[in-house]
């Protein structure tokens, strides 16, 4: 069903800036909106229902894990040639969805997207689950995690030091600075919202709970300076490490010798992946969301659509390094480079290449008509396969290199054992744990950031026109700076 064309902000007025929140609320109704999803004593059925199932795939995930401490690597599918199976599928797929959080906080804050308002603190909370996820498959891959702390370069008795030309080691220091980076951006980000709900807590606990978390957050003109100086340095540590991070996570295969792997296009490949993966698990949960808290007011349908443009265009980027990959094969002359995409594309695990290439480069062609950007199940359905899509890029690159090595008699046909699959299914419920809590007990909308961006700041008249701050002004101060006329100087 389409919308009026007065309300539909994806209707684009050369003359006037869309509304990014709809039905002209005021601040008081935009806190109380967001503020009532967490303050309500009982959580919705739907979110009981939702929990209840996530908990038990973490449950599942913890017995996988320890029934894999307790047997060895053999529960798992690994075979000779194939000694990396979906441990790292699952690493590499979950830090490229921790990808989109970072890029909506950072880089468009950069750019002073104000769209972003919206849907940042959401995306931002799906960062850290997703990279919390993410780690924990390097720590498990190796079979003896008890060890992991030979990975750690300290001095020890043993005079043991970790390989610091190895690209896994710098995967450690890589992930570790991006979780540790994006954690304090998004905490940061919270804290105003953090003391919006300690003030309206009505029982001792909730005021305690928040008051420490706010940590001692009056709203001061000190307190919003100091708040907005840490946030934008955070933006610009945070926004190298979105470009940074999938690159050294590609370094695992493209510094290797092996063909299918041995590629300079790697870096911005992996990136542009993350990217188009992370936004599509953006709306994967933003959309069912939004409809269930009724918050279709604050992300709007226009949210929705410029994150299917960023989708259509990181996926078309991954389409172009797909086709790239084979002309490189090809225009290389190596036989064995050559033979690798082929076998991709015809061999035994043809049927993952084409899934992947159906979900990666046809389905999101659809994005192209405005309509499916703008219907939230088109877009969902779109998104979900994407998703889909994206985790078999990771198997395929991962599996198909391996399973023909450079002798015949080395070949070898890797198959997923029941432990592998309900590992992958217990990260997602670790995931979906987390998320779930973190939507019923913190502000999942930045509420100080959306009502940067309403009217009644009043941020886009006088000084402030077009490049004016988001959050820690008194609305309307610069009137009476320029003595009234709307702003405007006399």
């Amino acid at each position: 069903m389409s919308l009026p064309a007065h309300l539909d902000p994806t209707l684009d007025d050369p003359t006037t800036r869309p509304p990014l929140v709809l039905g002209q609320p005021s601040f008081a109704d935009i806190t109380e909106q967001v503020s009532a999803i967490a303050e309500r004593p009982k959580p919705p059925l739907w979110w009981t229902v939702s929990f209840a199932i996530s908990l038990f795939f973490a449950v599942v995930l913890l017995a996988m894990l320890g029934y894999l401490f307790v047997t060895g690597l053999g529960v798992w599918g690994l075979n000779m040639p194939v000694a990396w199976g979906f441990a790292i599928v699952n690493f590499v797929f979950w830090v490229g969805i921790g990808h989109a959080g970072t890029l909506i906080s950072a880089i468009l804050f950069l750019f002073r997207q104000k769209w972003r308002t919206a849907i940042n603190r959401f995306a931002e909370g799906m960062t850290i689950f997703a990279v919390i996820c993410a780690g924990l498959f390097p720590a498990i891959h190796t079979g003896r995690p008890w060890f992991d702390y030979w990975l750690f370069p300290y001095p020890n008795q043993m005079q043991m030091w970790p390989n610091f030309r190895s690209p896994l080691m710098w995967d450690v220091f890589a992930v570790s600075t991006y979780f540790t980076v994006s954690l304090l951006f998004w905490y940061v980000g919270m804290i105003p919202d953090l003391a919006t709900l300690r003030d309206r807590a009505k029982s001792k606990a909730r005021q305690i709970v928040y008051g420490v978390l706010a940590l001692g957050w009056r709203g001061s003109a000190r307190h919003w300076h100091r708040y907005e100086r840490v946030y934008l340095l955070l933006a610009a540590l945070a926004t190298p490490l979105v470009l940074s991070v999938h690159s050294v996570v590609s370094f695992d295969f493209a510094v290797s010798q092996l063909p299918g792997w041995h590629a300079t296009i790697f870096p911005p490949y992996f990136v542009a992946g993350a990217i188009f993966s992370g936004f599509a698990m953006v709306l994967t949960l933003l959309i069912p969301i939004r409809k269930a808290f009724g918050l279709e007011n604050i992300v709007t349908v226009r949210h929705l659509d410029n994150m299917a443009k960023i989708l259509l265009a990181t996926g078309l980027m991954v389409a172009y390094a797909y086709g790239i990959e084979f002309f490189t094969a090809w225009y290389s002359g190596n036989h064995y480079e050559a033979f690798t995409f082929y076998n991709r594309a015809l061999g035994p695990y043809a049927w993952a290449y084409w899934i992947m290439v159906f979900c990666n480069v046809v389905v999101p062609q659809v994005l192209w008509f405005r309509k499916a950007r703008t219907t939230p199940w088109i877009l969902m359905v779109t998104s979900i396969l994407v998703n889909v899509g994206m985790w078999f890029e990771r198997f395929v690159i991962t599996v198909t290199s391996l399973s023909r090595d450079f002798l015949p008699s080395s070949w070898g046909y890797y198959k997923p054992t029941w432990v592998d699959l309900l590992t992958l299914a217990g990260s997602f419920g670790l995931f979906l744990t987390l998320f779930l809590l973190f939507i019923r007990f913190l502000p999942m909308i930045a509420m100080a950031e959306v009502k940067s961006v309403m009217p009644q700041a009043g941020l886009e008249r006088g000084p402030h026109r077009g490049h004016g701050q988001y959050w820690g002004e008194i609305p309307h101060q610069h009137e009476a700076i320029l003595g009234g006329n709307n702003g405007e100087p006399h």
